[in-house]
């Protein structure tokens, strides 16, 4: 069983930007507003039925492709459905300042939304622009009240200067639990690897066009403020979200880009063939993104050529495989001990 390559999947969105997605994946975007794509989705945005499932090359819906044969693409039956693959995997090219929005957590999803993921979500900088920033958590304590009243006048200046800020570089890694109030500076482009759903809040909702019916996951800020952490994040909380280790040069071995607290949620690797190979990736389902040169992913049963820009899925059933030629590569796979974290609840 193969890998199968993903054509673009481009999602309009509330917030403008995608040039640089459509760059490294060869189109020409429809809108100025296609600042996302989702790779390898198997869910759908909030509200939707369809828009973000991911379409393999021959048109047919990997959701339904990996329910109709779930033992050979995760390597189990116990995802939360058959076409559960663990993880949502994005690109993100935001040319606007994102608003402040809170994701909730497991615990939460379970109770109001009948969902067992929440959305503890990371970002990789594959580029960006000098002094941009993303901001993460609050620097102090925050009143409930006074953040309600901020959010109701529509506050961004009140938010942002009660936040932390990171500025950005190329090869970090953030993590954002689940409950942490974050935003992003225009001028960033991430990979992305979350929990594979799409539940937002939005704190601030002016400077897209989303509006305050639409930002609170249709269960009312009453409720979903129950999900949006106002405790301080500390300097050593905050150090432990950020990694560097992506900033160096991707070798032969497998190279974890991401904070060591974000292995249970998910994982994400980057590696590069530099004309020598790479290490053996374990079996198991992944989503690939080739981010420099040309080579190919080499399975037991051959292997198949890939260039700068491609995506594919490999399935659990590929078995091991490694990186020829002078490809670099991103890979995203689900958290550690997968699926049977599921059962476990939040896995903080």
């Amino acid at each position: 069983m193969k890998p199968l390559f993903l054509p673009p999947n481009p999602v309009q969105h509330f917030y403008l930007g995608g040039d640089r997605i459509a760059a490294l994946r060869g189109i020409t975007p429809e809108t100025d507003r296609q600042p996302e794509e989702w790779l390898g989705s198997t869910v759908s945005r909030f509200g939707d039925s369809t828009v973000g499932l991911a379409v393999t090359a021959d048109g047919a819906l990997l959701r339904d492709v990996v329910a109709a044969d779930p033992e050979s693409w995760i390597g189990s039956s116990r995802g939360s459905v058959a076409s559960d693959v663990g993880i949502l995997v994005k690109l993100l090219d935001a040319r606007q300042r994102l608003p402040v929005h809170v994701h909730p957590d497991r615990a939460f999803a379970g109770q109001h939304l009948n969902c067992p993921y929440g959305k503890t979500e990371a970002w990789f900088v594959l580029d960006t622009e000098p002094g941009c920033a993303f901001y993460v958590g609050w620097k102090d304590d925050v009143d409930r009240d006074e953040l309600d009243k901020r959010r109701d006048a529509q506050d961004s200046e009140w938010m942002l200067a009660h936040m932390n800020r990171i500025e950005a570089v190329k090869g970090m890694g953030v993590l954002v639990p689940a409950e942490t109030a974050h935003a992003i500076d225009g001028g960033i482009f991430v990979a992305e690897v979350q929990e594979p759903t799409d539940f937002s809040i939005l704190l601030e909702w002016s400077i897209t066009t989303s509006t305050r019916e639409e930002s609170h996951l249709e269960l009312g800020f009453d409720t979903v403020l129950g999900a949006v952490s106002t405790s301080a994040l500390t300097d050593a909380e905050l150090a432990k979200l950020v990694s560097t280790s992506g900033a160096s040069a991707a070798g032969p071995l497998l190279q974890s880009v991401l904070p060591e607290s974000a292995d249970p949620y998910f994982q994400l690797h980057q590696t590069a063939g530099a004309g020598h190979g790479t290490a053996d990736v374990d079996a198991g389902f992944a989503v690939v993104l080739v981010t420099d040169g040309d080579g190919a992913l080499a399975f037991d049963q051959g292997s198949v050529p890939v260039q700068r820009g491609d995506a594919l899925v490999v399935p659990h059933a590929a078995g091991p495989w490694h990186v020829d030629g002078t490809a670099s590569v991103l890979i995203a796979r689900p958290g550690r001990g997968w699926p049977a974290t599921l059962d476990s609840g939040d896995v903080r």
